[in-house]
């Protein structure tokens, strides 16, 4: 992924950590996720079974048991790596929706396949290059200029996340100005040792808004999330 200046991924790291206040949701959804930490059953009054010897020594301090709540304790992926992530979803979203009528359809779409995966750059290339869509955008004299927020974190493994941004359009055409807003679920999934776009689509679109309509197949991060 591209460098960003410091103030722009630690705005985007700050939204992260607002949007994961609410993890504890996410911990109730995926209560035998294998990436979330075990916890040792909670002792109570009725249980027959007797107490334990006391141990030793003293047992390790653990991140529930001392110190601050940290929730990153119980995510598979870091802080850094969730910014970094988030971020990406935030550019990927303001370069896919930020295009001019008068430009060749192919100067976008390769914009658009910095971010994404090969697969995924095939699939918004036909999109993108359709000839009914640019000869709407010509028509119209459309020039669109995107951005993207982070809302919410909606699926997280080691291997993929589900982000919903917000992408808000500015557009300029031949009737005036306009304003756009659309809500996307945007998968960002590991690829070798970097991270892409694997999917984009509308955040109301299914259950989940991320994973192809199509089976999944070996390896696809939406198997291993369970979507």
């Amino acid at each position: 992924m591209r460098a960003r200046n410091g103030s722009g991924r630690g705005a985007v790291f700050a939204a992260v950590v607002v949007v994961l206040a609410a993890v504890g949701v996410w911990l109730a959804a995926w209560p035998d996720s294998p990436d979330r930490p075990e916890r040792a059953p909670r002792a109570t009054a009725s249980s027959s079974t007797p107490p334990a010897a006391p141990p030793s020594a003293p047992p390790a301090p653990s991140p529930s048991s001392t110190g601050p709540f940290d929730v990153y304790d119980y995510l598979p992926l870091r802080a850094e790596q969730l910014a970094a992530t988030a971020d990406l979803a935030e550019r990927f979203t303001a370069v896919y929706g930020t295009f001019r009528y008068d430009e060749d359809p192919a100067a976008h779409v390769g914009r658009v396949r910095a971010y994404t995966t090969p697969e995924l750059g095939d699939v918004l290339a036909t999109e993108l290059t359709a000839p009914s869509r640019v000869g709407r955008n010509r028509d119209g004299q459309v020039v669109s200029t995107a951005t993207g927020k982070l809302k919410q974190v909606r699926r997280i493994s080691g291997q993929a996340v589900v982000f919903v941004v917000t992408e808000t359009r500015r557009l300029t055409t031949k009737r005036g100005n306009e304003r756009e807003t659309e809500e996307l679920a945007v998968t960002v999934s590991r690829a070798g040792g970097d991270w892409r776009v694997f999917d984009v689509r509308p955040a109301a679109e299914g259950q989940d808004g991320d994973c192809p309509s199509s089976a999944p197949g070996e390896g696809d991060p939406c198997r291993e999330q369970g979507g």
